[in-house]
């Protein structure tokens, strides 16, 4: 497993319970909810070291 494969792990795997080819046109909703994971990971991370 590559680097590249586990950074996009949450979205790949939303998508295949989905139904939806993550490889394929469907790519810009693997982004869309890597993009909504990493945010909300990245968000706790900055809450916990500045309160």
């Amino acid at each position: 497993m590559s680097l590249n494969d586990i950074i996009l792990w949450p979205g790949t795997k939303i998508c295949e319970r989905m139904g939806v080819d993550p490889e394929g046109d469907a790519g810009l909703i693997r982004w869309m909810i890597n993009t909504l994971v990493y945010l909300f990971i990245g968000l706790i991370i900055v809450w916990i070291v500045v309160a």
